[in-house]
């Protein structure tokens, strides 16, 4: 039986014009052949599984080619490239510095520099992870790195640039590697799947690719383990499986139930995503990469910067256009906001599903970009109230920005109730029994009077208070205060408010007529009247003297003074 040999050994490059998605460097590299200008240290630095040690050696190999051919590659005939093809050529070095990185193996490096090649013009050095000799032993480099022989070339190839001295770099030419695009891997995999009579699908290929991050290296070597678990039929499903890749379909069916609104379908297929064995964090961070995905296909111009197979591209775009621009910003921002929040949350799958609340939520007034606070179904506007200008004192003014709807009144008339944060107004508008015909009532600030004004108990009144602190949705601190500090009746239509400290007085009276207004509607009564105090238990007092306090004591006990002066006692 044939010694099996991977796919990325076997497809590695020979040539300059094999090499796949660095075309910039080869081409400068080839130049530099062509014009004899060759430098005598290089620097090739760049991800993993990039081509750093294959153009090293493709470099090396055609220096020293006898017979270079019209496009300055090699000819893989003459004596030189045969003996670099069975690997016992003695013009070309390579040093491990994972393994070798000590004073001692530079300094034998340094004395084999010496030698002259016996076949060819160079002897070519290849030191791969020279981010990994000690500081001495770049030291020793130094003055050889910087002054070699004239047939002595050295490429140095690393992974982590930054860890390479500033003397070592200031003597190289530095090659900069970038990782290989998705479109360019998955063109090669095609390539080899076809010398390999391997049946692959386009999007099983683009999974591969995307899964390798850049390298391959890694694409081939998940190709072959890919090809091994499918016996030679590579298939979208089977490339997930296998890779344990989550299923685009699950993220389409996450965007229908958050563009439909519905709650139970969203936590129903993240329980099915938890159950298959996927991490939070993962599903989130994917999540915030659809979301982005789907932005980008909204435009044909930028669909192009989303590199998957083409059927999955035209799911994309058809999804996509279901979704406003504004609902994606909204819901990007949402999701990231839990991906960064996700390490720290001590219950994890809790802030999943209440990010996925949220988004159903959002999906509601996605249209608008002021709207797209996440509103709860008692906090819904009657949609005529929208789109329609409202008429204050005669004149027709632009709808105003909805900031926080209030709920509305059960056992009332459809009505909407809209806060304008900041100036404590309250607008409220009847809607017309004919759901047909435009709103034209005019609005006043002051609310109409009521034929009757109804009793209320103190318990209706603090429970009315409560439901208007729990639809606070952005004013937190007022919330927070209301939830605090409750009212009590002082007569029918007189409530008092006790607080502990003057910024929560000022913050109950600048929306002291926003808060009249919901109670004075929710119960029904126009002559409610809300007083606030500071209590003055709370009231913080200026340090007392000695004396200060004896003088009160006294006046409480005039005895204390008689025996004072008995004592012949003096305080300060």
């Amino acid at each position: 039986m044939d010694n099996y040999v991977v796919s990325a050994r076997k497809y590695r490059p020979v040539t300059f014009r094999s090499v796949v998605g660095q075309e910039a460097l080869t081409t400068t590299l080839k130049n530099a052949i062509t014009g004899n200008k060759l430098a005598h240290a290089y620097l090739f630095c760049g991800p993993r599984g990039v081509g750093k040690t294959t153009c090293a050696r493709i470099f090396a190999k055609t220096i020293n080619c006898l017979n270079p051919t019209p496009e300055h590659e090699a000819c893989n005939q003459c004596e030189s490239c045969v003996a670099f093809d069975e690997q016992r050529s003695y013009n070309i070095h390579e040093l491990d510095a994972a393994s070798n990185n000590s004073v001692d193996d530079i300094r034998s490096l340094i004395d084999q520099v010496r030698i002259p090649p016996q076949i060819g013009k160079y002897k070519v050095y290849i030191i791969d992870e020279v981010h990994m000799l000690s500081t001495s032993a770049f030291n020793s480099f130094l003055k050889t790195l910087e002054e070699p022989p004239a047939h002595a070339i050295f490429i140095l190839a690393t992974t982590e640039k930054h860890k390479i001295i500033p003397t070592i770099l200031s003597r190289c030419q530095v090659y900069d590697f970038n990782r290989i695009s998705v479109a360019d891997m998955v063109n090669h995999l095609q390539y080899v799947a076809q010398k390999e009579n391997v049946s692959a699908e386009p999007e099983a290929l683009n999974i591969i690719a995307q899964k390798a991050d850049g390298g391959m290296r890694d694409a081939l070597s998940i190709f072959d383990q890919t090809v091994s678990y499918t016996a030679g039929n590579v298939t979208y499903k089977s490339v997930i499986e296998n890779l344990n890749v989550l299923d685009f379909e699950y993220y389409f069916k996450l965007t229908d139930a958050i563009v439909a609104g519905s709650v139970v379908d969203c936590l129903l297929v993240l329980n099915d995503i938890l159950n298959r064995g996927f991490e939070g964090q993962y599903v989130i961070s994917g999540i915030t990469s659809h979301f982005r995905d789907l932005l980008v296909c909204k435009d044909p111009v930028t669909a192009t910067l989303f590199e998957v197979g083409a059927s999955i591209r035209e799911k994309y775009v058809a999804t996509a256009k279901q979704c406003s621009n504004a609902f994606l910003y909204k819901a990007i921002e949402m999701a990231n906001d839990c991906d960064l929040n996700y390490r720290m949350s001590k219950n994890k799958r809790l802030l999943l599903e209440l990010t996925l609340i949220k988004l159903c939520q959002l999906s509601e007034n996605s249209e608008d970009p002021k709207n797209l606070n996440p509103v709860t179904p008692s906090e819904k506007v009657h949609p005529k109230t929208k789109t329609q200008p409202v008429q204050i004192s005669g004149t027709v003014s632009e709808p105003k920005p909805e900031i926080k709807p209030l709920p509305v009144i059960p056992g009332e008339k459809k009505s909407t109730v809209t806060t304008i944060a900041g100036l404590g107004v309250s607008l409220s508008s009847l809607t017309e029994e004919n759901p047909e015909k435009p709103v034209e009532k005019s609005i006043s600030l002051q609310a109409e009077p009521r034929q009757s004004n109804r009793l209320f108990t103190e318990e209706e009144l603090q429970k009315a208070w409560q439901e208007f602190a729990e639809n606070l949705v952005e004013e937190k601190l007022l919330r927070n205060t209301m939830m605090l500090y409750k009212p009590k009746m002082l007569g029918n239509t007189v409530f008092e408010v006790e607080v502990n400290t003057e910024i929560n007085k000022n913050y109950l009276d600048d929306y002291g007529n926003v808060i009249l207004a919901y109670l004075r509607e929710s119960l029904q009564n126009d002559d409610i009247t809300m007083t606030i105090k500071i209590s003055e238990a709370t009231v913080v007092k200026k340090p007392l003297t000695s004396r200060e306090i004896f003088d009160e004591l006294v006046q409480k006990n005039p005895s204390l003074q008689k025996l004072s002066d008995e004592f012949d006692l003096e305080l300060s």
